[in-house]
């Protein structure tokens, strides 16, 4: 049996499921109570989203088990492949409760952090990181509620009691934030709250798993080992919101399937005027080693109240696009905003015009094969195909393949030609719909090399990606029933 989707049998307005010039660049949406029923969670893919983000931060098990229900029923009932991201917690550091739930301060005033729950007051204020007093040094900065107040480590008993000196002062409210940019904490990156959500969310389809407040390579390594042994197929991806991170961003990249820029604790922690360059840099990273990266946090995020975007977010999506990002992220937006549709919408036209002017800004950032890599003549064979469709003005780049590979190289290299995966895994056809550019088509007949190429050219003919006399370049693995990395790379004319 031969099955095939055409990825735009939902008509898109300014979608990435368009036959005339998709879109490269994916959206991703965090699903919250503004859009988590099946009908506002199908105009949301009407509107132009690629995955959906359900943030384990908020709602129960049983709320996120219903709308990967509902994402379910609209792949199923129109042939798509939205993905599904689940984003774990981490260890989110807070303050507790505020007495009042309002604490002015003033710069020199000094607060007492401990870690017995308490009602807060100038005297006590609880801190969730039990060990923070024996992590913390004196002089070291504290920040809370996204950096608005700065305080100084004066004093710690490297036990159970902290005091700081506040700084830059003002209103501290309960459960606020606490960002440490110069501790070395030791707490594990999975928390016993994440370990809960994790059983959960590997009895669920879900296709990628994302890691908060990732410091090293081990954290990745320990969360893969952990969806490894439970057989299941999900990819981690790590969020960079630390300092730590970037300085070990090159390992990092390289034990993650995927990267999330998670500007916001990022931006607090780092230096602000180094997060714009910091942020091109991982981009490009992530392009060397073929990770697919998301761009995420208040990217639109005035269109939590607003109709339209301010013009610096308008900038920042559409630098998010120059830079080479695989995909765009909305949280507040979506999740709880007043217009989940009007946000997808207004992003969308912003992807369209930045694309426009794309090629110019990428081609200097484009992957090489490293000779020194198992996978070298393979890579070789994806990054050739990609030049070879320029040279000669193809029409798309066809691959075929199961693990995922050949998407992930060839969607790396940002090749002009639109790139048409096909799989008989229905979980990697979903997890490749993040990645830049490709689109997904489900096939279950791979018999002869020489046929396949057949059934696809037809698939992609009869559906209306292409008329005769396109130029396609077919990639693929021969023998084509062993499965091997991709090998081939061959010349197509529509016939």
């Amino acid at each position: 049996m031969v099955l095939a989707e055409t990825n735009n049998l939902l008509v898109k307005n300014n979608s990435t499921m368009r036959k005339d010039g998709a879109q490269n660049t994916k959206i991703v949406a965090t699903v919250g109570p503004a859009c988590n029923t099946y009908e506002k969670l199908l105009e949301l893919v009407k509107a132009g989203v690629d995955v959906f983000r359900l943030n384990f931060s908020h709602g129960t098990h049983a709320d996120h088990l219903q709308v990967i229900e509902h994402i379910q029923t609209i792949n199923e009932t129109y042939n798509l492949h939205i993905g599904i991201l689940a984003d774990l917690q981490g260890p989110k550091l807070r303050v507790g409760k505020i007495k009042d739930n309002a604490l002015p301060l003033d710069a020199g005033d000094i607060i007492t952090l401990v870690n017995e729950e308490v009602l807060g007051t100038r005297e006590k204020i609880y801190m969730s990181y039990e060990s923070f007093a024996e992590d913390c040094e004196v002089g070291e900065r504290i920040l809370m509620d996204d950096g608005k107040l700065v305080f100084d480590v004066a004093e710690t008993n490297k036990k159970d009691t902290v005091k700081l000196r506040c700084l830059h002062g003002g209103l501290l409210s309960s459960n606020k934030g606490v960002n440490l940019p110069d501790t070395n904490i030791k707490q594990p990156s999975l928390t016993e709250k994440d370990l809960d959500d994790l059983d959960f969310i590997l009895t669920q389809p879900v296709n990628w798993i994302a890691l908060s407040f990732v410091r090293t390579r081990d954290d990745v390594e320990d969360l893969k080992r952990r969806v490894e042994e439970r057989g299941h197929p999900a990819k981690v991806m790590a969020k960079i919101e630390k300092p730590e991170a970037v300085k070990n961003i090159r390992k990092i990249v390289k034990a993650a399937n995927g990267i999330m820029i998670a500007r916001g604790d990022l931006g607090v922690e780092m230096p602000m005027e180094r997060l714009p360059i910091t942020q091109k840099e991982i981009v490009q990273i992530c392009m060397q080693f073929s990770r697919p990266v998301i761009v995420a946090t208040q990217m639109m995020d005035s269109m939590i109240k607003n109709p339209s975007p301010t013009r610096a977010e308008i900038t920042d999506v559409a630098n998010a696009v120059l830079d080479g990002a695989d995909a765009v992220m909305l949280s507040g937006e979506t999740s709880v905003g007043d217009h989940p549709p009007l946000v997808v919408q207004a992003m969308t036209r912003i992807i369209d015009e930045a694309e426009k002017h794309y090629w110019p800004h990428i081609e200097t950032k484009r992957p090489r094969a490293a000779n020194s890599a198992r996978t070298f003549q393979n890579d070789v064979i994806c990054f050739n195909a990609c030049r070879v469709a320029e040279e000669i003005g193809a029409k798309g780049i066809v691959g075929m393949t199961v693990s995922g590979y050949t998407a992930f190289k060839v969607s790396s290299f940002r090749p002009k030609a639109r790139i048409f995966i096909f799989s008989d895994q229905m979980h990697i056809l979903n997890t490749m719909n993040l990645l830049w550019g490709v689109q997904c088509f489900f096939y279950d007949r791979f018999t002869s090399t020489d046929e396949t190429i057949q059934d696809c050219t037809d698939i992609l003919k009869n559906s209306g990606f292409v008329k005769v006399d396109d130029i396609l370049i077919n990639t693929a693995s021969m023998p084509m029933h062993k499965r091997f990395r991709t090998n081939m790379l061959k010349v197509t004319v529509v016939e």
